[in-house]
């Protein structure tokens, strides 16, 4: 290895000298040494100029094309067909944008080569053009800015009502525990300092409102039912990432941040979905192929892939942040009164010492 390392600083020495060789050659041009260029080196050149226009545009329409799959499928929230149309809005305004003028640059630098005797014309200043190419963009950035803080609102400051269901996310070194405000929808108080035994979450003992909250480590959400997620951090700085559903918050030590959503897809709904039954059936049939490997070596194969909500984390917060996930479960109303009932409260927890 070490024998590798210093064959590859000896190359790099060499690289070095010979630019330092070129660049002592170009600070002394001459005609005989090819340094200046002629009308065939700018005809050359401006062809080149269209040659990697037509490959830059033929790897864009390709790379649209082909990790098209990758994209997200509609939005399970109902603020996230605001969100999306916003981020596609937005991509459609900078892809023409970027198409014209990339188009204009690679043409211009085509047509007004260099010829020997031809000058360019000079502009000292041009009024109308700063003023076009200022106001255009204040508009159009302007508009975008509205639009999103409309969307951002909704998010951030959703109406709360009887019917709004109150979630406390709380998160640590590598995971997430979810807090229900049970049946008075109000969160006891916590502080991580009241952290001891089986109260893992430092809900205050002393506080009646807490009694009731059910503390789990799958959070379970009623489809077309508002949720306020209030969330809290024990350690370091986490963000808690909905993909599905559009939303991500930071997660503060010291601090509670929160934002609103309401699901709008059932997990059984999406994962009957065209999209996810395509995404599903490549997922495992990539899984299929790396089993046969592992059999081949005597290794366990690989279960099928099935499709979950999750909540993820979209901080790099330590050594395992890669796997710090709690499962989503978006149900019938029915179904999650039926689940939320089966779960212990926090004041049973406490009497059971």
């Amino acid at each position: 290895m070490t024998a590798f390392l210093i064959i590859i600083v000896l190359a790099l020495l060499a690289i070095t000298f010979w630019q330092i060789s070129k660049i002592y050659k170009l600070s002394k041009p001459s005609d005989d040494d090819g340094a200046i260029a002629n009308d065939k080196d700018n005809q050359k050149q401006a062809k080149i100029m269209l040659v990697f226009m037509v490959f830059l545009y033929g790897l864009m329409i390709y790379s649209f094309w082909n990790l098209s799959k990758f994209y997200l499928p509609e939005a399970t929230s109902d603020h996230g067909s605001t969100y999306d149309q916003l981020m596609f809005i937005s991509i459609g305004i900078i892809m023409t944008v970027q198409v014209i003028t990339q188009a204009l640059l690679h043409y211009f630098a085509y047509k007004y080569r260099g010829k020997k005797g031809k000058r360019a014309l000079f502009y000292a200043d041009n009024n109308t053009l700063e003023f076009i190419w200022t106001v255009i963009p204040v508009v159009v950035l302007a508009g975008l800015i509205i639009y999103g803080l409309v969307s951002w609102t909704q998010i951030m400051n959703p109406k709360q009502d009887e019917d709004t269901m109150v979630v406390e996310i709380y998160a640590y070194q590598f995971d997430w525990r979810a807090r229900y405000a049970g049946q008075d929808n109000v969160l006891g108080k916590a502080n991580v300092r009241f952290i001891e035994g089986v109260n893992q979450l430092g809900v205050d003992e002393t506080d009646e409102y807490g009694k009731d909250d059910v503390i789990v480590n799958e959070l379970h959400l009623p489809v077309n039912k508002p949720v306020i997620f209030k969330f809290r951090s024990q350690d370091v700085l986490h963000s808690a990432y909905f993909p599905f559903f559009r939303s991500q918050m930071n997660v503060v030590p010291g601090m509670i941040t929160e934002f609103g959503f309401t699901p709008t897809i059932t997990s059984n709904e999406i994962r009957n979905s065209d999209y996810m039954l395509e995404k599903v059936k490549r997922i495992n049939k990539i899984r299929d192929e790396r089993s046969k490997k592992l059999i081949a070596e005597g290794r366990s194969e690989l279960d099928d892939y099935e499709f979950e909500y999750y909540l993820l984390c979209n901080k790099i917060c330590g050594v395992t942040h890669y796997n710090m996930q709690m499962k989503i479960v978006v149900e019938e109303e029915e179904e999650f009164n039926k689940w939320i009932e089966e779960q212990q409260t926090f004041g049973e927890l406490l009497a059971k010492q």
